[in-house]
């Protein structure tokens, strides 16, 4: 039985019908422009302990600015009441400190001062008034120690003056004395906050303090000082070591202290020009000082905002200042850290959160693997949010109880709210590399206005220096798919050996039309 060829122009006309079947060009969408800005997600109020978030909720209205300013600070401000005095034991030996370095970014006219004074007032109540405390030993400890040493000064002159026979006893008896008198400790006074000091001075500030200090600012100085304004050269060492609680040695008044487990808060309220400015210094990325912020950049209000808008409540007001007051108070005297425990329940919302991220880290394919370095840290952010909002909520007797899973999920909505504004952060300061590519991909696209290329064709025309590898453009050309600026089409795979065809891709239109 023979094959005769089949003309295709008789089998269409012998069937009109299929003419309806025919292929069609394809439909082209509005791209969505790479710039546009990310979908933020919205402070979560609602984490945080009743009396917290009603007083965070009021101060947004009184001063009509986004709820994530006095949200994001008033972590802060727990931060600085607990940090360094307590801790939560995870599992084994994995224990996470309670110190935050929190950094929320707003423009200008966004009335950042009136909300930190809101938020940090009760602070600045509760050191004065441990200050007061203090005022009484510190006056006796000095005036103790300013008699021993002259007594050690005379027993010391009476000896010079001794005779031979006289001299061995009184010389022993004044060396006892300057004992005496070096070994009597003058208390300091209480700080809780520093504001734009130099990295030398919150290294004394923090050996005076056992540890515990907190740098707080309405301004983004500290990080011009921290960028080495005075010195010249960066120094973060007290920054990096302060907020993971890592042994940190400091020379103060010609000798040398360790502090074991230093325990600093910062929360700080900047314009975004200064996050943008910060990722250009030297060092800050690489030594990972930038992994260990909290990052917020609330929408603005102004334009939006009330003339007349609601006052804060008397008693809201009053229950904010007194339960702040209050953990400060509770938790000053602590030497020894209290050691706050997770239920079981509370653990394996930790476990199953941690198995959530885990797959978000890979640096093929994770939305989080261009920033793992910030990223990995989100599950000891986790639990660091957790105690604080347990403390929050027991301020009393926190450490008699264990942490509870709905506060460790609390704790992973706020941890959430913060990897989508960090994300958002990142690609300000420039660290989103696939979005940067993609952006000089679709330049490329524009200037050639190719209707379709192959993926080996489009590698000639790109730099090497930003594209080492076709592994480096894949991501990049996943992105410009999803925004809708090119399509993949399917590989057709010849038979046999040989090298296999470069994938291709359709070309949205608007790139490949003629600028008139």
């Amino acid at each position: 039985m023979s094959t005769q060829p089949v003309d295709t122009a008789d089998l269409w006309a012998a069937f009109p019908g299929l003419d309806d079947a025919a292929p069609s060009e394809p439909v082209w969408e509005e791209p969505i422009p790479l710039t546009a800005r990310r979908e933020l997600p919205a402070f979560p109020v609602d984490a945080l302990p009743t009396w917290l978030g009603e007083f965070v909720a009021a101060v947004a209205e009184e001063t009509q600015t986004p709820v994530d300013m006095a949200g994001s600070l008033a972590l802060s401000v727990l931060a600085t009441a607990a940090g360094g005095r307590a801790v939560v034991q995870v599992r084994g030996r994995w224990r996470e400190p309670t110190n935050l370095f929190v950094v929320v970014a707003l423009p200008p006219a966004n009335r950042k001062s009136a909300v930190f004074s809101l938020m940090t007032a009760p602070l600045y109540a509760a050191e004065k008034q441990l200050a007061a405390e203090a005022a009484g030993r510190i006056v006796e400890a000095e005036l103790t120690a300013r008699l021993a040493k002259e007594t050690a000064d005379r027993a010391a002159a009476k000896a010079a003056r001794a005779d031979a026979e006289k001299r061995d006893a009184l010389v022993a008896e004044a060396i006892g004395l300057a004992q005496t008198a070096e070994g009597i400790t003058v208390p300091v006074k209480p700080r809780l906050l520093a504001d734009d000091a130099t990295p030398e001075v919150i290294a004394s500030l923090l050996a005076e303090q056992g540890g515990r200090l907190a740098v707080m600012s309405a301004e983004g100085g500290i990080f011009d000082i921290i960028a080495g304004r005075y010195s010249g050269t960066p120094n973060m060492e007290v920054f990096l070591k302060g907020q993971a609680g890592d042994r940190l040695q400091v020379d103060r008044r010609g000798r040398e202290e360790v502090i074991e487990a230093p325990a600093l808060t910062m929360g700080l309220t900047v314009q975004p020009s200064v996050l943008e400015n910060i990722a250009r210094v030297k060092g800050f990325e690489g030594r990972g000082l930038l992994a260990r912020f909290l990052y917020s950049l609330p929408v603005s209000r102004v334009g939006y905002r009330k003339i007349l808008p609601d006052p804060i409540p008397d008693a809201v007001a009053e229950d904010y200042e007194r339960r702040v007051t209050a953990i400060t108070l509770a938790l000053a005297d602590w030497t020894d850290p209290a050691v706050l425990q997770l239920s079981p329940e509370a653990d394996a919302a930790l476990v199953a959160y941690q198995k959530r991220q885990e797959p978000r880290l890979r640096e093929r394919g994770g939305d989080l693997g261009h920033v793992g370095t910030w990223a990995g840290k989100l599950a000891g952010a986790a639990c660091r949010l957790a105690g604080l909002l347990h403390l929050g909520t027991h301020p009393d007797n926190g450490h008699t109880q264990p942490i509870d899973a709905d506060t460790m999920s609390a704790a992973v909505q706020l941890s959430d709210y913060f990897t989508g504004h960090a994300l958002a952060v990142f690609e300000l300061m420039g660290a989103d590399q696939t979005a940067a590519r993609a952006r000089t991909v679709l330049e490329t696209l524009r200037a050639n206005q190719w209707p379709e290329i192959s993926k080996r064709d489009l590698m000639v025309k790109l730099s090497r220096s930003e594209f080492p590898t076709v592994a480096d453009l894949d991501p990049a050309l996943e992105l410009l798919e999803e925004h809708g600026y090119v399509r993949s089409q399917p590989v057709q795979r010849p038979g046999g050996r040989g090298r296999p065809p470069s994938p291709r891709y359709l070309i949205h239109p608007g790139l490949t039309t003629p600028t008139p």
